[in-house]
């Protein structure tokens, strides 16, 4: 990398760094283009040379950290075999991650939610990929004989994350928390792998719908 790149890549990097810390201070609304500049040290017109607005720089800090996120889940389940502790495994790392990343995850829990931008104009393609080592998992399952055929992975996978999301919110917001992480993680896997292990008694007769991702 050149020295021009470098300079430009760490400028970038302060910038994420820096609306990290403002957004989880302010919150998204209430933060300044002005005051992120500040944060990481550069002049207000920089901020322009690398993100268009305050929209564009929660997106662009989304983005990094979900890759961040995807890479370590990915890896935390490729160390299983078995399907079932691969769906623990995805939660277990998911909630860790919440714990060790609190202002992070307020601002997936909380201010990315009120962009209108983000959730309206923009295709998540990162969390499309992070809901899909769900189904990913699960359509592995039913390969094996693990899974009840029947079982939509496009929706289970939906459902499954759900119940890790408000975990992951209460989490955030909870100021008198009840729950360990491992705990709330095992009993939501265990809550959802009861509906979908295939039972000895199922007769194999149930038909797997067609159509779901």
């Amino acid at each position: 990398m050149t020295s021009d790149k470098k300079k430009s890549s760490d400028k970038h990097r302060r910038i994420i760094e820096a609306a990290l810390k403002v957004f989880a201070k302010n919150g998204f609304y209430n933060s300044k283009v002005s005051e992120i500049a500040r944060a990481a040290g550069v002049a207000d017109g920089t901020i322009y040379l690398y993100f268009q607005n305050k929209d564009d720089i929660l997106i662009s800090l989304f983005e990094e950290e979900m890759q961040q996120v995807l890479d370590r889940v990915n890896e935390a389940v490729a160390l299983e075999s078995d399907p079932s502790k691969k769906l623990e495994c995805f939660a277990l790392a998911h909630l860790n991650l919440v714990e060790q990343n609190l202002e992070m995850a307020e601002i997936i829990q909380v201010e990315v939610r009120q962009s209108s931008k983000f959730m309206r104009g923009y295709h998540n393609v990162k969390f499309q990929q992070y809901l899909n080592i769900i189904s990913g998992i699960i359509k592995e399952g039913q390969a094996l004989g693990v899974f009840r055929p029947d079982i939509q992975p496009g929706v289970a996978k939906r459902a499954f994350f759900g119940a890790l999301d408000e975990m992951s919110r209460y989490w955030v917001l909870s100021t008198a928390r009840k729950y360990s992480i491992t705990a709330a993680a095992q009993e939501i896997s265990r809550f959802f792998l009861q509906g979908m292990l295939v039972r000895p008694d199922a007769g194999g007769d149930v038909t797997n719908p067609q159509g779901s991702s």
